[in-house]
């Protein structure tokens, strides 16, 4: 099996289960316009991409509109929200053992990176990482295959070859192909098994102990 030297990780739906912290926020921000949701889980597929593109895709809403709605959800999230949030049980066993085994542990997330940084300190997960990527705080940084080039500039990494990227949607096995990388699906998260088959992952993993096996 191939050997991987520098591993990037997702956030959401990967390492944590933010579900009810991002429902909320996202249903805070429809509230804002008057828009209700019976069940909060119909809002689980803003977890993943970014929140603009799902505002206007789910809502119809305008480019300003959904900037401006982001903003409004994040009144939410950056005071309660983000930590409404769990880490997946064996996540910290995980990166324990890929650090002991020297690999270079990068994040790589769609979520602005002063809450990435502020929710891995928070679970005590920072310590484990050799760098943070997120989105920009004014979305000029979005896109996973954007953020992924961005964590790698910062790293110094060149090698795309012993890279690869653990999410759970779509968006980060197209991200880390468009970054010319592998990727390694995770069923545990917030993509269906149709999405990430579909997106023809080089590996799935059911569990993080899946992980931890195909690693290393």
């Amino acid at each position: 099996m191939k050997t991987y030297d520098v591993v990037l990780f997702d956030l959401d739906g990967t390492l944590t289960d933010p579900g009810l912290g991002i429902t909320k926020s996202v249903e805070y921000a429809l509230n804002h316009y008057g828009i209700t949701v019976k069940d909060r889980r119909e809002l689980e597929h803003f977890i993943g991409p970014p929140l603009i593109d799902s505002f206007m895709g789910s809502y119809g809403f305008s480019k300003e509109q959904a900037t401006e709605a982001v903003e409004v959800y994040r009144e939410y999230f950056s005071v309660t929200g983000l930590f409404e949030n769990e880490v997946y049980p064996h996540i910290p066993e995980l990166l324990n053992a890929l650090k002991k085994a020297e690999k270079i542990l990068l994040v790589a997330s769609s979520k602005p990176e002063v809450f990435v940084l502020r929710i891995l300190e928070h679970f005590d997960l920072l310590r484990f990482f050799d760098g943070v990527g997120g989105a920009a705080m004014d979305e000029s940084r979005t896109n996973k295959a954007d953020v992924v080039e961005y964590i790698l500039g910062k790293a110094g990494v060149t090698d795309r070859s012993r890279c690869i990227l653990v999410g759970d949607r779509k968006f980060d096995v197209n991200g880390a192909h468009e970054a010319g990388m592998d990727a390694m699906a995770v069923t545990y998260g917030y993509g269906s098994p149709e999405e990430l088959t579909a997106a023809r992952p080089e590996h799935i993993a059911h569990t993080p102990k899946d992980i931890e096996r195909i690693l290393l």
